[in-house]
């Protein structure tokens, strides 16, 4: 009778932890899509940026200004580049990523530990590629007296905008890493048990 108990024990044990396992898998998928969708989003944001203005400058002051048409790209400016690398390079990750963690049986703890680390990366490198477009946004929003940069985003003001709102999305995409890699070093430290 007892050996039923524990055979039904374990058997119960087992069939909760498959369940268990089987949500955990839908919850880093679902992470996982969320990174891709969110990185592919801020790519795509940083990559379709540009702005025309016309821009009166004055020459001599007797003069009336003369109107000159100037434009605002994202290739214009080296961490918009990288800003727009680093999602390209996270939102690729993610799809293989996802295809890994879809397609493996869930027991091989090196994948899941190369896995972990890689997710790591991704989230270093999206906060890198933010912080670098948003000390350059901050000068063109601001300004530096001190250099004699007069502010852009005045002029530029759907150009930053739009940038903006791709290091916010590229933020919540790193966030989405984070609890990746939350998630991961979790699931290994109970396979790890």
């Amino acid at each position: 009778m007892q050996v039923g108990g524990v055979d039904g024990l374990e058997r119960n044990g087992k069939e909760a932890k498959m369940g268990n396992g089987r949500t955990a898998k839908r919850c880093e998928l679902l992470l996982r899509l969320l990174a891709l969708a969110l990185t592919l989003v801020a790519a795509i944001l940083v990559g379709v940026d540009k702005q025309s203005a016309i821009v009166p400058i004055e020459l001599v002051a007797s003069l009336p200004p003369l109107n000159v048409p100037v434009s605002a790209k994202w290739h214009y400016l080296s961490a918009f580049v990288y800003l727009m690398v680093t999602n390209i390079i996270a939102c690729s990750y993610a799809a293989l990523s996802m295809l890994l963690t879809f397609t493996s049986t869930g027991e091989n703890i090196i994948l899941g530990s190369m896995i972990l680390v890689l997710d790591t990366l991704m989230v270093a490198l999206l906060f890198s590629g933010t912080g670098a477009a948003t000390a350059i946004g901050l000068i063109g929003y601001h300004g530096n007296s001190h250099l004699r940069w007069g502010k852009v985003c005045y002029v530029f003001g759907k150009f930053c905008g739009q940038v903006a709102a791709s290091i916010v999305v590229s933020v919540i995409g790193a966030v989405a890493f984070i609890l990746l890699v939350v998630f991961s070093a979790l699931r290994l430290h109970e396979k790890s048990k």
